[in-house]
Order: structure tokens, then sequence, then C-alpha cells
């Protein structure tokens, strides 16, 4: 066991580091620089379990002897099995946004975590709904420039939460961190975990 809760994040995202934060974690961020480039075939699935892998070890070559749990995460827009990724441009970002308005489409979170000799990871599914959108809500949308850095052209916790009609999973996994496996891997790498979500 960790002798405090201090916490290694492969991720600049400063969603992941206020979930972890606000789960009683002291977070320090780390950037992982791997290529992120799919493989051919490669699924969805497939692709941000890799890249939550890889993110992990390549943290966890230059920090093994700071002897924290390495918490790394990937996070993918998926519809009718194709990833979208952040927008390009706004007019790319209003043909996401059409494309998902109306429809369901799937995010998915892989988490890793490793600490001693252990690694663990799995992929978090979630299914989200959007509203019809009208172009008027699209153009509005967009000029707030909410959408511009973000994987499908939204971002659940700001804004773009009022276009989720319905959401069949997790709330913390859209936004990049699952809460609940997050928590599930640290403890079963043997990391501490706060006293509340002790088991």
């Amino acid at each position: 066991m960790t002798a405090t809760h201090e916490i290694l994040l492969a991720s600049a995202s400063p969603r992941r580091r206020d979930i972890l934060h606000n789960l009683g974690y002291t977070v320090h961020t780390v950037s992982a620089d791997i290529d992120e480039t799919p493989r051919t075939n490669e699924t969805p699935h497939d692709y941000v379990l890799r890249l939550a892998t890889e993110k992990n070890r390549a943290v966890r070559a230059k920090h093994f002897a700071d002897n924290l749990p390495i918490v790394s995460a990937d996070t993918s827009v998926v519809q009718h099995g194709k990833i979208l990724g952040k927008p390009e441009s706004k007019i790319h970002a209003a043909q996401m946004l059409t494309a998902l308005s109306g429809c369901t489409h799937q995010v998915l979170t892989a988490v890793c975590v490793s600490f001693g000799e252990h690694e663990y990871a799995l992929v978090q599914q979630n299914d989200v709904q959007f509203k019809i959108l009208s172009l008027e809500e699209i153009s509005a949308y967009i000029a707030t420039g909410e959408p511009m850095d973000k994987a499908g052209a939204y971002g659940i916790q700001g804004i773009g939460g009022v276009f989720v009609a319905h959401l069949s999973g997790s709330f913390t996994g859209v936004m990049g961190l699952p809460v609940f496996e997050t928590v599930t891997l640290l403890r079963r790498c043997g990391a501490n975990v706060p006293p509340f979500q002790a088991a």
C-alpha cells in the first residue's frame, strides 16, 4: 500500500485531474508523449485500450522509482464504429454535431492503472443520446468555442451537456475518467484509496 494518497496522472487533462482531486488524491500530472495514430483495421475499443496502456507504460518507464500509482486514460467518441476526433475547423464541428443530432453514439474510455509490478486496464462504454439539434443551436454552440478542443465536438461537463437527452453509463466516463472503474483498478493494484473508498 502507498503511504499517501498521491498519484501520477499520465494526462494533461484538467477534467481528469479534477476528478481525481475531488476523490481526495494529490495529483501530479505527467505528460505521456506517444504516437496516437490509429492502426490499420484497429477497432475503437482496441484503440483506446492500447493508448491508455502505452501512456501508462511511457510514464512508468520514467517515474517507476517514484513508487506512486500511475493512472492513464484515453477517450473516444464513436458513431457507427467510426472514431470522431477533435474538429479541425468550425465547419467540421458543425458536421459532427449534425451527425450526432437525434442519434445515439458511444463514448469509450479506457483506463490503465499501474503500481509496483501490477498493471490493470479496462474499457468502459457509455451510450449517449443527443436531442435533435437545430442549425441555430449548432451555430450558437460553436460560437462559444467549446466544441473546438473536444472529441466529437462537445463537452458533456459544459454547455454541450444540454444536448444530452439520455445517458446510459458513467457521467465521469464521458468526461474522460470513470470514477468507479478507476478506484476499482487502484484498489486491485494495492494502491491506497481515500478513506471513504476503503473496502
